[in-house]
């Protein structure tokens, strides 16, 4: 009969060597955190639940994660090199995952901490661009179509004063089939494509927690030329993390590149 100390033990060369529990308890606790962090998103992204509870899902898979690590330092520390027991490889993994799954929130939060908590970024702060198609998608949303007035402007012009129209040297129909091309480019789902009124209007998608955040493009003339100003709303949350202006930096860029 095979007794429960054989069951864990290998014999190499007359030393007997023992995989570190610890090494494995790290390992699989980080690969539960990385599952959890996963789900936390396409639940999200599918309305299993509201997104409040993602982010409570997050929150305590950052948490797990970083237990997960120190399991797993211990473990790799048990199972070492030249050492009487084995995992040393499989708890470096479960220290890399622990911390990788703690890293995704942290960055979250350090960000949340540096930029203003606003959702709600546009080119032109004065007379800031106006939904009209995506008005009915966004039935419900937490947060409202309606521009915030001077006091986010002011907010948004200290934390993002790059934020600026693009000036274009072709007639305003051009610039707004540039500017829908540029759209689409970036993987944005076109809602509305108006060029008699130099309006675009789409709908952009979060990669993890398939967050919704809704873009309207307006392209007016300026001399000769055409001024291109563009507006991007998230549908819920307080603070977009800067997801929207750099949203719009993307948009800046690839259309000053098709020019």
């Amino acid at each position: 009969m095979t007794s429960r100390a054989s069951r864990h033990t290998l014999s190499f060369d007359g030393y007997a060597t023992t995989r570190s529990r610890l090494a494995n308890y790290g390992f699989t606790l980080a690969l539960l955190t990385a599952v959890a962090a996963l789900v936390a998103g396409i639940g999200n992204r599918f309305g299993w639940w509201h997104y409040r509870l993602s982010f409570d899902i997050l929150k305590w898979a950052a948490y797990a994660g970083v237990a997960a690590a120190l399991l797993s330092l211990i473990g790799a520390i048990q199972a070492r090199p030249g050492g009487t027991r084995r995992g040393f490889w499989l708890a470096l993994l479960g220290m890399l995952i622990g911390l990788a799954v703690f890293a995704g929130p942290a960055m979250m939060l350090r960000t949340a901490r540096t930029v203003p908590p606003i959702h709600d970024i546009t080119t032109d702060t004065a007379n800031p661009p106006s939904f009209v198609a995506v008005l009915p998608l966004r039935t419900g949303a937490e947060n409202a179509a309606d521009y915030g007035g001077s006091e986010l402007a002011i907010q948004q012009q200290q934390a993002y004063p790059q934020i600026q129209p693009v000036f274009l040297d072709v007639p305003p129909e051009v610039a707004t089939a540039r500017a829908a091309a540029a759209a689409r480019a970036l993987g944005w789902e076109i809602v509305a494509e108006v060029p008699a009124e130099g309006r675009v209007e789409a709908t952009d998608t979060t990669l993890l927690f398939g967050f919704k955040d809704d873009v309207v493009i307006r392209v007016t003339p300026a001399d000769r030329r055409s001024r291109v100003d563009v507006r991007s709303v998230s549908r819920v949350g307080e603070s977009d993390l800067g997801t929207n202006a750099k949203r719009i930096g993307a948009f800046m860029k690839k259309l000053a590149a098709s020019s």
